[in-house]
């Protein structure tokens, strides 16, 4: 049976999938907790990384050396830079990639980590596709997009900041984890998704809608989740 890493940022976003686990035993290590048990009959690890890229590098590195996952999920929530993307709904990585790595004055492209041969890290495509299906049963009346997921230690809530970021990269949400998981997977070779719910319009209201919708975008994951792994072969 594969074993499942499941990585988010916070508490909140983890709480309600450790309720769902039984045969449950942690491991501590780098001041994360390792939740290792069952979760809709499938071996699981679940854990909250911490913000941010090297909160997330870190966690999913453990993940493949301490547990030897066979699939990374992360699941949390994100601000969308696309006006068809609304508060609530879903968004799974078809990739994901840096925005803020900037090394152009050495002859990179923006977003590309230097002596890297790619720049964006690509999801497995059978996990975008089963977490679609997945969605739109657990989650019907939302709506689901695949595409390309923007990461960096910053959390965008202006309209410049939200412009550039889609026309430099085409992304469809932004947040402050998912390409360093998608990037720490590629290298050593383990199938990833990245499992956003839109929180925020990722603009100069965005400050204010957070706090407002948070609850709502992870509501929405957790419900996407427990289908997920379940219909995890």
């Amino acid at each position: 049976m594969k074993m499942i890493g499941i990585i988010s940022a916070m508490d909140e976003e983890v709480n309600r999938l450790k309720e769902e686990m039984t045969e449950v035993t942690i491991t501590s290590k780098a001041s994360m907790h390792f939740f290792k048990g069952k979760l809709k009959g499938k071996d699981v690890i679940v854990v909250r990384s911490g913000v941010g890229k090297v909160n997330a590098a870190i966690c999913a590195q453990i993940l493949v050396d301490d547990f030897s996952v066979d699939i990374i999920i992360n699941t949390g929530i994100a601000g969308s830079l696309n006006n068809d993307i609304n508060i609530g709904d879903i968004v799974l990585s078809t990739d994901t990639l840096q925005h803020d790595v900037d090394v152009v004055a050495f002859g990179y492209e923006l977003g590309q980590v230097p002596r890297m041969d790619v720049k964006e890290f690509k999801a497995n495509e059978s996990l975008v596709d089963l977490a679609g299906e997945c969605c739109r049963r657990a989650c019907p009346n939302i709506s689901v997009f695949k595409g390309r997921i923007l990461s960096g230690d910053k959390f965008v809530a202006d309209n410049e900041t939200k412009n550039r970021l889609k026309e430099l990269h085409n992304g469809y949400c932004t947040e402050m984890e998912g390409a360093a998981i998608g990037h720490t997977a590629y290298l050593n070779g383990v199938p990833f998704v990245v499992i956003r719910a839109i929180s925020d319009k990722a603009d100069d209201s965005a400050h204010v809608d957070y706090s407002e919708f948070e609850k709502m975008a992870i509501a929405n994951t957790t419900t996407l989740m427990l289908e997920l792994v379940k219909n995890i072969n």
